[in-house]
C-alpha cells in the first residue's frame, strides 16, 4: 500500500482509532486510580579496602573492591541480610516476600552500592532501606574475617534513606500517556485490518485493481432516490444530475467496436446496485443532447423501466419477440424530445431463450439502425445469464457497481462472466458513493467543481404519481 492507502485508511476508520484511543486513556487512568501507591527510599553504600601506600598497593585495592562490590550487591536479597531486618523491624514477611521488594544497584566503575525499597507505606520503605544497609554492613564484615585476621573490606553508608513523600507509582501522567499510546496503535492496527478484510469495493482504486476497462462515471448516494429516481428529470441542477450528464459525455466518446454501433447493455453484478436507475437518466441525459434514444427494459424477470419512467408496460419487449405485438404497438415515446422506451412487457418462463433468440439479434440490427443511442436495462450477472447472452447481441456492456455494496468477488465474477462470453465491456459506473469521508462523490477523481443549486423541477402529475407509488427501496 501506498502512502495515500494509509491516510485513506485513517480517514475512513478515525472514529475507530479515536474510540481506541480514548479508551486507552480511560483505563490508564482507571489503573492508576485502582492501584495502591508504593513509596521508594533508597540508601547508599560505600565499599572500601585496606591497601598500603604504595601506588601498586592501591590499584590492586582498588581492583579488587569494584570486583567485590558486585557480589556484595548480590548478597543484598539473600536471606542472610534481610532475616535481621525482619527481625529487627518486626516485620510479616518473608525473607523472600521482602527480597520482591528490595533492589540494589551497583554504578559501574564506582564501589558505591545504592539499597532501595519500596512499600506502600513510606516510613516502612525508609526503615527498610537503612534496615538493609546496615545489615549488609555486618554480614560483609562477618564473612570477610577469617580467624584472627580482621576484614580487608570496609563498607560505610554514605547516604541515609529519606522518608518519601510522593509515590513512585501510579505514575499518572506516564500511564495516561502510554494508555494513550496503545490505544491509537491498536485503532491503526484495528483500521488497517479492517480494510485489509474488507472485500467491499470503495472506490476506483478497488475497481482498477479488477479490470483495465475505464471509469465512466461515478453517481453520489441519495437517500431520496427511491422517491425521485429520474434526478436528470426532477432536478436537473443538482449534483448528481450533472453525474449523469458526465457519464453522457463519457459515453460519447466511447468507440462500440468501429461498426458505429451504439447499443450499450447495462448490468450488475448483483441486484439493488443502481442499473435501472442508471440506464433511465442515462437515457434521459441523451436525449436532453439531442439525440434519437430508445431504452429498453430487458430485464424480463423483474421488470423496473416502466415504472421508474411512468409508462404503461403491459406490452414490450416480450410481445415483440414472440410475435404477439409490433414495434409500433410497444415503443412509447416519452417526454417532448426523441426518448423512446420499450417495456419488458409480461414476464415470459424462458427469458435466457428469448434474449439470445434469432429475434433478438434482428430488434437489436434494427433499433440500432433506427437510434443514436440504444440502452437495454438487463438483470444482473452473476444470478442469471441473460445480460451476457443479450450483450454478445449488443454492442457490449457498462457494469454498474454499487460503492459499498458490491463485493470484489462479485465484481470479478461478473467481469469474468462478460469475458468468457467474448464480450467487450466498456466501463463502469460507480454508484451510491458516499457523500463524506475519502470515497466520497467529489474527492479526488469524482469532483467536478462548485456545488449547483438545487431547483425542484415539476414533471408530469401522472408520471409523478406512478413513479411514487410503485417505487420501493433501493432503486436498481
Amino acid at each position: 500500500m501506498e502512502l495515500r492507502d494509509y491516510i485513506r485508511i485513517l480517514r475512513t476508520g478515525w472514529v475507530l482509532v479515536v474510540v481506541m484511543a480514548l479508551v486507552g486513556v480511560a483505563a490508564a487512568a482507571v489503573f492508576s486510580i485502582l492501584s495502591k501507591p508504593e513509596y521508594k527510599a533508597s540508601a547508599q553504600v560505600f565499599v572500601s579496602t585496606q591497601s598500603g601506600g604504595t601506588v601498586s598497593d592501591l590499584v590492586q585495592g582498588s581492583t579488587f573492591t569494584q570486583q567485590r562490590v558486585k557480589t556484595y550487591a548480590g548478597l543484598v536479597t539473600t536471606p542472610i541480610v534481610l532475616l535481621p531486618v525482619i527481625s529487627n523491624l518486626h516485620l510479616s514477611e518473608t525473607s523472600d516476600e521482602l527480597a520482591k521488594s528490595v533492589s540494589a544497584t551497583a554504578p559501574l566503575d564506582t564501589t558505591l552500592i545504592e539499597i532501595s525499597a519500596t512499600s506502600p507505606d513510606p516510613v516502612k520503605a525508609a526503615d527498610i532501606a537503612n534496615g538493609i544497609s546496615e545489615s549488609l554492613t555486618n554480614v560483609v564484615q562477618t564473612i570477610e574475617s577469617t580467624g584472627t585476621q580482621s576484614a580487608q573490606v570496609k563498607l560505610t553508608r554514605v547516604e541515609q534513606a529519606e522518608v518519601p513523600s510522593s509515590p513512585v507509582t501510579p505514575n499518572v501522567p506516564i500511564n495516561v500517556a502510554l494508555g494513550l499510546f496503545v490505544g491509537l496503535a491498536l485503532g491503526i492496527g484495528a483500521a488497517v485490518l479492517r480494510y485489509t478484510l474488507d472485500n467491499r469495493v470503495r472506490s476506483d482504486k478497488d475497481v482498477e485493481a479488477i479490470s483495465p476497462a475505464p471509469i465512466l462515471g461515478g453517481i453520489a448516494f441519495d437517500a431520496k432516490a427511491p422517491k425521485r429516481p429520474l434526478i436528470v428529470q426532477d432536478d436537473p441542477r443538482s449534483p448528481r444530475a450533472e453525474a449523469f450528464r458526465a457519464l453522457r459525455t463519457n459515453l460519447q466518446f466511447v468507440d462500440a467496436g468501429g461498426d458505429g454501433a451504439r447499443s450499450f447493455v447495462i448490468t450488475s453484478a448483483m441486484e439493488s446496485e443502481g442499473k435501472s436507475s442508471t440506464a433511465s437518466n442515462l437515457a434521459i441525459a441523451l436525449d436532453n443532447a439531442g439525440h434519437k434514444v430508445i431504452v429498453v427494459d430487458a430485464d424480463l424477470r423483474r421488470p423496473k423501466l416502466a415504472t421508474y419512467m411512468g409508462l404503461e408496460g403491459a406490452v414490450g419487449l416480450t410481445d415483440l419477440l414472440i410475435g404477439r405485438a409490433e414495434m409500433d404497438d410497444a415503443v412509447q415515446q416519452w417526454g417532448r424530445g426523441n426518448l423512446h422506451v420499450l417495456p419488458a412487457g409480461s414476464v415470459p418462463p424462458n427469458p435466457s431463450e428469448l434474449l439470445g433468440s434469432a429475434k433478438m439479434h434482428a430488434l437489436v440490427e434494427r433499433l440500432e439502425n433506427e437510434f443514436d443511442y440504444v440502452l437495454f436495462d438487463a438483470p444482473p450477472l452473476l444470478p442469471v445469464t441473460d445480460a451476457a447472452v443479450l450483450s454478445k447481441a449488443a454492442g457490449g456492456a457498462i457494469l454498474v457497481v454499487a460503492a459499498g455494496r458490491t463485493h470484489r468477488s462479485q465484481l470479478t465474477g461478473a467481469v469474468t462472466t462478460l469475458e468468457n462470453v467474448g464480450v467487450r465491456l466498456f466501463g463502469f459506473v460507480l454508484t451510491m458513493l458516499p457523500v463524506q469521508g475519502p470515497h466520497s462523490y467529489g474527492y479526488g477523481a469524482y469532483g467536478y467543481g462548485p456545488v449547483y443549486a438545487q431547483d425542484d423541477v415539476t414533471i408530469g402529475k401522472n408520471s409523478r404519481r406512478m413513479t411514487h407509488r410503485r417505487v420501493r427501496g433501493v432503486i436498481g
